[in-house]
């Protein structure tokens, strides 16, 4: 590995003993910093290069960020600075990357400062810069407006496709405001126009893609979920007939923002229960009772999304009834299922297909919605199925898989469960990464029922 942040602790029986592995937010800010130098070179220009694109513009405006800014900059960049122009030109295997925007915002050291208004502007002398009375020099002339420039760098560049931030199918690549695509449309000349084609491929692949170092940091960001699911689902949390379900989702946000962390959507924790199944609202918990969450944080920039199940004994119990962990095999049995499909190349919706058809014909009764996760939760790239639209989904089912992307394996099976006399929906969550055409699932995966006494 060439980067550890987390020690490799095979059990952690609490999250407080996380809290001192959670790094100050000054080391985060170097962390993330020096990745994103290693992602501009490395990643930035492979993904480029496989979109056909060889010039690609960022536009946005402060509080209308496009959904790509962040990924581009560095920290100390939290928002758009009035208007924010990135261009990124593709040079053999190499990405030049430039700034067409306002000096002291962060970029420097990133970014090429190419805006520099040749006219005689003087960026360090404000008065001469933007007189008080007059927008004009003393000679006359006014400084080159940012789209000014925007023209000129494109001209520099003379690019074969100019990739913007528009799409029907990915939001993450549908960030260019209809003004700035306006502004920018009216700026350039015929030929330039006819160059312009939508850059989705470059930024899902920039979103979706890992490198090395965030694919060692994910193990230990993965530890963290588990570690607070297993102590919420613990007699620590949870004291039968008096603990309600809302009271362990509220207990587990509040764990996450403790340790400096961010949920990413609120947390859900549900009650399924013999002889009627899911039980809709806040309801005190009761021996014989499922615990099901869902639960999401970031750290690192990067997403988790874990979904796990616990057991409530009875008085007379030490495990999990037979017939439950039966269900909880198929589960896992569906979970390898779906993986076992995984391949680059191969669409979202080709895997949702071939991995429903041998579930179904093993007997199972899936239902597959497994999603990439990465910088967001529900993340760029392929979508396998959503719980909605098992026959495939269209656009985002259609993409491809890449290597060195990570998803969150969610899925759900409807099985009979005699003791309960219902059909039980049964569902489990964890991430997984595929790199080097193999699936490695992120810490570990629930295999066993958490017990809670």
């Amino acid at each position: 590995m060439t980067m550890n942040i987390f020690k490799e602790d095979k059990e952690v029986v609490s999250t407080d003993s996380l809290k001192a592995k959670i790094l100050p937010y000054r080391q985060q800010e170097k962390i993330l910093d020096k990745w994103l130098i290693k992602r501009l070179d490395t990643v930035l220009p492979k993904v480029m290069k496989r979109s056909g694109i060889d010039t690609w513009v960022v536009a946005c405006k402060e509080y209308n960020e496009d959904p790509m800014l962040k990924s581009l900059v560095p920290c100390a960049m939290m928002t758009a600075r009035r208007l924010t122009i990135l261009v990124f030109h593709l040079e053999g295997d190499k990405v030049k990357r430039m700034a067409l925007t306002r000096p002291g915002v962060g970029l420097d050291g990133f970014y090429e400062a190419v805006w520099t208004n040749p006219k005689g502007s003087d960026w360090q002398d404000k008065d001469k810069l933007m007189p008080f009375d007059s927008n004009t020099y003393e000679n006359g002339s006014a400084p080159e407006t940012q789209l000014e420039c925007l023209l000129r760098i494109l001209k520099e560049c003379a690019p074969q496709k100019i990739g913007l931030d528009f799409s029907d199918t990915f939001a993450f690549a549908d960030g260019l405001s209809h003004s700035l695509y306006q502004d920018i449309y009216e700026i350039l000349d015929d030929d330039l126009r006819s160059k312009i084609t939508s850059a989705e491929d470059i930024c899902v692949g920039f979103l979706e893609t890992r490198i090395q170092e965030e694919m060692d940091a994910y193990n230990g960001i993965m530890q963290i979920a588990h570690t607070m699911i297993g102590e919420a689902f613990s007699s620590k949390v949870v004291i039968p007939g008096v603990t309600t379900n809302d009271d362990v989702k509220y207990w587990m946000l509040q764990k996450v923002t403790d340790l400096g962390l961010t949920p990413w959507f609120d947390f859900e924790v549900s009650v399924r229960r013999a002889h009627i199944g899911e039980v809709e609202g806040e309801v005190v918990i009761e021996p014989g009772d499922i615990l099901h969450c869902d639960v999401g944080l970031k750290y690192l920039n990067l997403c988790t999304d874990t979904q796990e199940n616990a057991y409530v004994l009875k008085i007379d119990e030490e495990d999990a009834p037979q017939e439950l962990k039966e269900v909880m095999r198929t589960v896992n049995r569906l979970q390898d299922i779906t993986i076992s499909f995984f391949k680059e190349g191969r669409s979202g919706n080709e895997i949702l297909k071939l991995a429903r058809e041998k579930a179904i014909a093993e007997g199972i009764k899936p239902c597959i919605y497994t999603h990439p996760i990465g910088y967001h939760g529900h993340g760029a790239g392929p979508t396998i199925g959503l719980w909605d639209m098992q026959g495939g989904v269209p656009g985002g089912g259609d993409y491809k898989m890449y290597n060195d992307t990570a998803y969150s394996l969610e899925l759900s099976c409807k099985c009979d469960v005699a003791s309960w006399g219902i059909e039980l929906t049964f569902g489990a969550e964890t991430d997984v990464l595929f790199t080097g055409d193999k699936v490695y699932y992120l810490y570990k995966r629930q295999d066993s029922f958490h017990l809670i006494k």
